[in-house]
């Protein structure tokens, strides 16, 4: 047997027994990288700032993770995973009821790791979160409803996580943009 089947025996055997903690080992290391790739190639940085990739890390590994696997199961657990209306109801549930919630809990959260004080967060938040949401909108609902459709229950924070490597990008990137001083 090669070596890539037996990880992926190893991958599912994990993923059945400990859903939530692969589930939320991967999203933060999804999230870690996204960040190097936003420091490395959008940015342009010459060092690599380890705290903030650790940041994104800790978000993905302690909130996002389990928070898309625990969301996923409900979804399924409550709609089903059967056909074309239910795949529509997920999505729609999904950037409706989780998306803004979850962005604002995002920014929040990285901006209190960093350590920003209360008045800055506020005026991050009002500045940012509307472009984060509305580029959530551009890119989710048709990610979704094909993860929802052709992906099994148990690979779809894997598969979201593939897909969020880029939008993670563009969150890091936009999360750390300096605000415009008047």
């Amino acid at each position: 047997m090669n070596t890539f089947l037996r990880l992926r025996q190893f991958y599912r055997r994990m993923l059945c027994r400990r859903p939530i903690l692969v589930q939320s080992v991967q999203t933060g290391a999804v999230m870690g990288l996204g960040d190097v790739l936003t420091q490395k190639f959008i940015e342009k940085k010459c060092e690599l700032d380890c705290m903030r990739t650790a940041r994104y890390t800790a978000f993905g590994s302690f909130i996002t993770g389990p928070a898309l696997s625990i969301w996923y199961r409900t979804l399924d657990r409550y709609i089903g995973s059967c056909g074309k209306a239910s795949t529509l109801k997920k999505m729609v549930l999904g950037q409706l009821v989780f998306a803004p919630p979850f962005l604002l809990v995002f920014l929040l959260t990285i901006k209190m790791m960093q350590g920003d004080d209360f008045e800055c967060i506020v005026e991050e938040v009002r500045v940012k979160y509307k472009d984060i949401l509305y580029a959530n909108w551009k890119v989710w609902p048709a990610a979704q409803l094909c993860v929802f459709r052709f992906v099994p229950l148990l690979y779809q924070v894997l598969a979201s996580q593939v897909i969020a490597l880029f939008f993670n990008m563009y969150l890091s990137w936009k999360a750390e943009q300096e605000l415009e001083k008047d």
